[in-house]
């Protein structure tokens, strides 16, 4: 194996204040990718009536930006690798910018599912970028564990923040300020980027494993657009074809990166039980985030009457708890290490989500739906703050804008993969309620319970994950000073 170079000195030995200011900016960043997944859903109806919109190019206003950023968040990692992490950082935040702009002023419905489209294109680039900046400016030890709270709890918020704004810029101004917002944002970590961040990348004679970029961009996408399908039937030949194309072409992809001596992942990055467990978990998160909270938007909406402004507010409770059980998870974290929260932490959001299938259509908010969003919010908290640290660990930093990316990749292909499923499932017990004599509330209301009850599995799912893959001494797990980070495997 050829030697790895860390990034240079001057990067890794910023002052203290320099280096937390360029955590904010980094920080941002990952909230605004994060929040694009989301901001567009309540702004939806008002864009498909003025634009046009079918239903099936509505749902691909947020398809296309998640199917895009998965499927290329591999390849963003690795020229952020090899390119320079800042170059990487500033060119995704230009083209990002672009693109958000276009989507707001576009004419149409199919300009502007492109154009979400090239949003998450150059959103694959920055994010990975911002993420292993993150890596190396804290190497180890409690500011390290800081970083990664502060850093994975704005990222695991941000879908929900997303909803909040979305309804605020909707209310007060139009749909198209829900992309046109960004521009302000991507204006404010420009500068930031300027002034605070210096480039970082891999050392020696680096090649782009192009064939490897190919076979998993073309199998994410493959594979998303499979279970997209899937609401119109998991037997139809364009289902099974789209999926079994997507599983040929990522096997190829492992075959290739077992081979090349170069890979677009090493397989030494997800061979790691602890690191491949926290990408799963990941990926469970991201279903429920973008999956459940859809769904929960539908039901203040198309239920309870809520307008969107209320409709945002009302998932500000599971935000503010997140936030509220930081400081306190993340003692706990120094203290016992990972392991019990990576646990306890989807039971608890589980809990919340099993309650969340008791709302009826004359439902109460506060009875019903803020007592689950509570404790969705403690438990998430629980996997915000240790989760992306222990995605990261021991990976070189030469691995670190490609490892970055698999973690961002399984929160948006998780996502993308259970919106596509819950949406099957609601599908299917809604039209089972209609045809029982049940009226339209009660049948949405009906399928909204059975997402729900999907998600809590997932999350069961994730609480298994981590008892069997989270494995390892807490110093190991979540290094702690010693300047040593565990090595890749």
């Amino acid at each position: 194996m050829r030697s790895l170079e860390v990034p240079s000195l001057s990067f890794v030995s910023r002052s203290s204040a320099s280096r937390w200011w360029a955590l904010a900016v980094l920080a941002l960043t990952q909230l605004v990718v994060v929040l694009d997944t989301t901001i567009v859903t309540i702004a939806l109806p008002q864009a498909q009536t003025e634009l046009g919109l079918t239903d099936g190019q509505r749902q691909w206003v947020v398809t296309a930006y998640a199917l895009a950023f998965g499927a290329l968040l591999l390849l963003g990692g690795r020229i952020a690798d090899y390119w320079g992490r800042k170059r990487t950082f500033m060119v995704g935040m230009i083209g990002f910018g672009l693109a958000s702009a276009w989507g707001g002023l576009a004419q149409s419905g199919t300009e502007l599912i492109v154009a979400r489209g090239v949003q998450g294109a150059f959103a694959a680039m920055l994010a990975p970028a911002a993420l292993a900046m993150v890596t190396v400016l804290f190497a180890h030890g409690r500011e390290r564990n800081l970083a990664f709270a502060i850093f994975g709890t704005v990222a695991g918020t941000g879908a929900a923040i997303g909803l909040v704004l979305g309804g605020v810029l909707t209310e007060f101004a139009s749909w198209r300020w829900c992309l046109l917002v960004n521009v302000v944002f991507v204006a404010i970590s420009m500068i930031g980027g300027a002034l605070l961040l210096s480039e970082s990348k891999a050392e020696g004679n680096n090649r782009y494993d192009i064939w490897g970029a190919i076979t998993v961009t073309l199998g994410l996408g493959a594979l998303v657009y499979g279970f997209t399908l899937a609401e119109h039937g998991w037997g139809s030949w364009d289902t099974i074809l789209f999926l079994a194309i997507g599983v040929v072409l990522l096997t190829v992809f492992v075959v290739i990166q077992s081979r090349v001596r170069q890979p677009l992942l090493p397989l030494r990055v997800i061979t790691n039980s602890v690191r491949a467990g926290a990408f799963l978990i990941q990926a469970v998160i991201g279903a429920v985030m973008i999956g459940s909270m859809l769904y929960l938007t539908f039901y203040f909406q198309l239920v309870l009457g809520m307008s969107p402004l209320i409709s945002g507010i009302a998932n500000v409770a599971m935000t503010v708890v997140v936030f509220g059980c930081t400081p306190f998870v993340t003692k706990g974290l120094n203290s016992f290490g990972p392991r019990p929260l990576m646990i306890v932490g989807p039971l608890v959001t589980a809990a919340g989500l099993f309650l969340l299938m008791g709302v009826t259509p004359d439902g109460n908010y506060f009875v019903q739906v803020l007592p689950a969003l509570v404790l969705m919010g403690v438990g998430l908290s629980m996997l915000f703050v240790p989760l992306q640290n222990l995605a990261l660990t021991g990976v070189s930093p030469a691995d670190a804008g490609v490892a970055s990316a698999t973690v961002n990749s399984a929160f948006h292909i998780g996502g993308s993969i259970g919106l596509a499923v819950f949406t099957v499932l609601y599908s299917t017990a809604a039209t089972d309620a209609l045809a029982g004599g049940a009226d339209q509330l009660l049948a949405f209301t009906n399928g909204y319970s059975a997402a729900f009850l999907a998600s809590g599995i997932a999350m069961v799912v994730a609480a298994l994950i981590a008892v069997f893959m989270i494995r390892g001494p807490r110093h190991e797990l979540i290094p702690n000073g010693d300047g040593a980070a565990v090595p890749a495997h």
